[in-house]
């Protein structure tokens, strides 16, 4: 698990945020019982024993993580609060100086917009917390096996288009910082 994380980390922070979200609800729906997540998640894994007891702890550290930032039955890790404050502040920078940026968030502007007048005074958190918000609801509702709205599908698209090109600067400047 620590390995995928990691992959999807360095690959495409969108996807980690995602992917952290999901592990969140996870462990959150055995309202944190790791003997449970051993016996109907980690134990249909095809893996070796070994890779399994590694498993094991990734998930038992994950959760005595969101136990220690209180967030059992709501809310995400400071982790992925960072660097969602991150991706915003890039979301900012790239929407005065890349066109394509701009055109790409044009797309997304009115689900954006959307999704704030429908949260009926909600905080829904900055604007590219509403775009993984969309694409995460899109995931979920592909799980659940719901049925999905051609409305869904196109601003789930238009918030990944925002999200994907989001991602290409910040791996751009990751590895220039590194």
């Amino acid at each position: 698990m620590q390995s995928i994380a990691e992959n999807k980390k360095s690959q495409n922070i969108a996807e980690y945020i995602l992917y952290i979200y999901q592990q969140e609800d996870l462990i959150r729906s055995f309202q944190g019982n790791l003997e449970e997540i051993r016996q109907y998640v980690i134990s249909h894994f095809p893996v070796e024993e070994r890779e399994k007891n590694t498993i094991f702890n990734w998930y038992q550290d994950f959760r005595n993580q969101m136990e220690k930032e209180g967030i059992m039955e709501k809310g995400h890790l400071e982790e992925s609060k960072k660097l969602v404050a991150e991706l915003s502040q890039l979301h900012w920078q790239l929407l005065k100086a890349d066109q394509t940026y701009f055109e790409s968030y044009q797309k997304a502007k009115p689900y954006i917009l959307q999704a704030v007048m429908e949260a009926d005074g909600q905080d829904l958190g900055n604007e590219i917390q509403i775009c993984l918000n969309g694409v995460y609801g899109l995931l979920l509702c592909r799980l659940l096996g719901k049925k999905v709205s051609d409305e869904q599908l196109k601003s789930a698209e238009a918030f990944g288009e925002v999200l994907s090109l989001l991602n290409l600067v910040y791996q751009q400047e990751r590895i220039s910082r590194n």
